[in-house]
């Protein structure tokens, strides 16, 4: 498989998971049972997969406490979130919030003291993420204006994102566990997290296309992409990996308009395009210019961490957006 079809192949599945969401609901599934059944599916899917590769789950006591507090900011809120948001908003516009996580991450990289105070280009990067996700909002607009509170969920989703992906950078990412391992082990805790959310499920009926919806969110759309990610970032680097996630939210609008008649509104369109050159802009970095070769003694070695992404539905332990310091 050559790099641009695998990395089509993964945006298709990542970015389609807005769309498997919103049809599980059109088809009576609750955001409970869809965020339960998706999180027992891909553990599912990674211990099948780390089985087969002789990686074992953690046995300490230590790293399972530190994979509760991730699978809650990084599978079981966000994913009941978008559930709960997509009952409102359109899942393409959905898809377009969930690229607004590296801003969020930078701003909680700020606040931390983990992020250097911000150049021109992106500070002009975060301010035109934000203003593109205004654009899509519009609370200006009474007619056709999105702000809700389902809106404010997929916001809210894609904040707990950044945060989890701050706190795995920190506390759980090479500290020996395998990363198939500790993924399955992350996605097991988030099942048990989000086992209380079906009591509030409901009994409408449910279709059999909700049904397979919902299996192809949580085999597919969840655990799959997180091995496809894995194996490009492994072999094609983190950059590679890092340039799919531009492609999601393309996917997920082409998705919902062309499967859910969506409408595809130039507004939203617009405010798509702002946000991802928004997030360009908030992830250069400047070059620093080359030191001069020494007379003597060999030349310093700069090291730089590696950056890689998470899928938004697969739940994987990744390292954060921002270097790691």
């Amino acid at each position: 498989m050559t790099s641009a079809i695998r990395m089509g192949v993964l945006a298709l599945l990542w970015g389609s998971g807005f769309l498997w969401i919103k049809i599980s609901l059109n088809e009576g599934l609750s955001p409970g049972w869809i965020t339960f059944v998706r999180c027992v599916l891909g553990a599912a899917v990674l211990l099948g997969l780390a089985y087969g590769a002789g990686q074992r789950l953690p046995r300490d006591r230590a790293t399972w406490g530190r994979l509760v507090v991730a699978a809650f900011f990084c599978n079981a809120l966000p994913f009941l979130l978008f559930s709960v948001g997509e009952q409102t908003v359109d899942s393409g516009v959905a898809g377009v919030l969930n690229a607004t996580t590296p801003l969020w991450s930078l701003l909680i990289g700020l606040a931390l003291g983990t992020e250097r105070p911000l150049r021109a280009t992106r500070l002009t990067g975060l301010a035109l993420g934000f203003a593109g996700a205004l654009l899509i909002f519009a609370p200006w607009s009474h007619g056709s204006g999105l702000m809700s509170w389902g809106a404010l969920a997929l916001l809210g989703a894609s904040a707990s994102y950044a945060v989890a992906f701050a706190y795995m950078a920190r506390h759980l990412t090479g500290r020996g566990t395998a990363p198939l391992a500790l993924s399955a082990a992350q996605l097991l805790a988030a099942t048990a997290l989000s086992t209380p959310a079906l009591a509030a499920g409901g009994t409408a009926t449910v279709t059999w296309t909700g049904v397979l919806a919902v299996v192809v969110l949580g085999v597919f759309a969840t655990g799959l992409t997180f091995h496809l990610n894995y194996r490009m970032i492994a072999e094609e680097g983190p950059t590679a990996a890092a340039t799919v996630g531009y492609l999601l939210p393309v996917v997920s609008v082409t998705l919902g308009a062309l499967i859910l008649d969506e409408p595809l509104t130039a507004r939203v369109v617009a405010g798509m395009t702002v946000v991802l050159v928004g997030v360009g802009l908030t992830r250069s970095r400047t070059r620093r210019p080359r030191a001069e070769p020494e007379a003597s003694g060999p030349p310093r070695a700069v090291a730089r961490a590696a950056r890689s992404t998470c899928p938004s539905g697969s739940g994987v332990s990744c390292r954060s957006g921002s270097d790691r310091r």
